[in-house]
């Protein structure tokens, strides 16, 4: 009788890196299956994140992180300026300026748009989480009617779709058939949106990036080119507002 081999788990630390007199935050993740060592920068936080073979080891991986303080410096300094979700910030939604207002009575929600303005009402430490709250649910809304009618139009319909706050990926389609989304795409212009769902429901039908893939692709949304150049000029931008 063969034996269940375990599975071989992640090791992870976490440190601090002195840069320009600053503590950054560093976490390694020892991954028995990766093959070499990749280091990003979260351009929302700047905390830097190394994924390092398991032989490898914790101190070599630090070690390897220390000798590219230079890498890091650039990438945080390239990182977008961040935007506080409060009054008198002006915050792209549905791909258009809108200028936030703090609502001096009861409105008809605790935040609603009025054309180009969007009004928050209560106490000033309560604004982001209630924006972002609205701004959530507007893309929930949104992501469920294009996935629904897209995957109609392929005849396929996903399990689940989830929100997200991802820095890496706008977008994923899992084997379990489940769609996960980048709420801050509420914020970015339609055809932006209307690609990635299109993206990912079309993953329904082919798991690969082949051809009979893009063919369905196309046939949802014919404006991915413009779409995919959009996010890689402006996609970082969109993490901006916390």
């Amino acid at each position: 009788m063969l034996k269940k081999r375990k599975p071989r788990k992640l090791s992870l630390s976490r440190g601090l890196l002195a840069i320009d007199g600053e503590d950054v935050a560093v976490t390694v993740r020892l991954n028995p299956r990766a093959r070499r060592m990749v280091m990003r920068v979260n351009p929302v936080t700047g905390e830097v994140n190394v994924t390092a073979p398991a032989r490898v080891g914790q101190a070599a991986a630090l070690e390897f992180v220390r000798g590219e303080t230079g890498w890091v410096r650039s990438q945080r300094q390239a990182a977008p300026k961040q935007v506080a979700l409060a009054p008198g910030a002006l915050v792209p939604f549905l791909g258009q300026p809108h200028r936030i207002l703090g609502a001096s009575g009861r409105g008809p929600a605790p935040v609603w748009r009025q054309g180009d303005e969007i009004f928050v009402s209560g106490r000033a430490e309560h604004a982001a989480r209630r924006l972002i709250d609205f701004f959530k649910r507007a893309a929930r809304e949104e992501f469920e009617r294009n996935a629904l009618a897209f995957g109609t139009r392929l005849g396929v319909r996903p399990a689940r779709i989830t929100l997200r706050d991802t820095s890496s990926r706008w977008g994923s389609c899992s084997s379990a058939r489940s769609l996960s989304f980048s709420w801050r795409l509420i914020l970015a212009p339609d055809f932006v949106r209307d690609y990635v769902v299109a993206h990912e429901v079309a993953h329904l039908k082919e798991m690969n990036h082949g051809a009979k893939f893009w063919a369905h692709v196309q046939s949802l949304n014919s404006d991915d080119k413009r779409a995919r150049r959009w996010l890689r000029e402006h996609g970082r931008g969109l993490l901006r507002y916390n």
